[in-house]
């Protein structure tokens, strides 16, 4: 069984930002060699996510707003947390999106469905931040 192993960084110029990896991993798992197995990605930041989803802008509003709706950023004197740092909501939105997928890897290929993406989601941004690749297998 091989074992391969990458860290992609991200720097957003906003807090919250929705950016389609799929690319990124692709490229990893071709740099792998990897044709039959598991490619894990997770955010390495408790204010950042990565899930999949459908790569269309209307859905990444909708993500936005109904996020905002259930973890608001303002006031920031409503969470406990928020203290030294204002990034209570950020903690909570990530929880809601999810730390990592893990996507079959097939005949070479990441075996995503017909409109899945593979999504870095960023909600307390404007600094450099890394997602982990790991990709097991033969």
């Amino acid at each position: 069984m091989k074992s391969y192993r990458k860290e992609l960084w991200f720097h957003t110029n906003s807090r919250r930002e929705f950016i389609n990896i799929t690319p990124q991993v692709a490229q990893c798992l071709k740099e792998s060699g990897i044709t039959e197995g598991l490619c894990l990605v997770n955010a390495m930041h408790i204010t950042a996510s990565v899930f999949i989803n459908d790569d269309e802008s209307g859905l990444h509003q909708d993500f936005e707003m109904w996020l905002e709706k259930l973890a608001p950023e303002k006031p920031y004197s409503q969470y406990r947390h928020n203290g030294f740092e204002d990034n209570a909501d950020a903690h909570l939105k990530r929880t809601i999106m999810g730390r990592e997928v893990v996507v079959a890897v097939t005949e070479g290929k990441l075996d995503l469905g017909p409109w899945e993406q593979i999504f870095y989601g960023e909600f307390d941004g404007k600094r450099r931040k890394r997602v982990l690749v790991k990709i097991i297998g033969e």
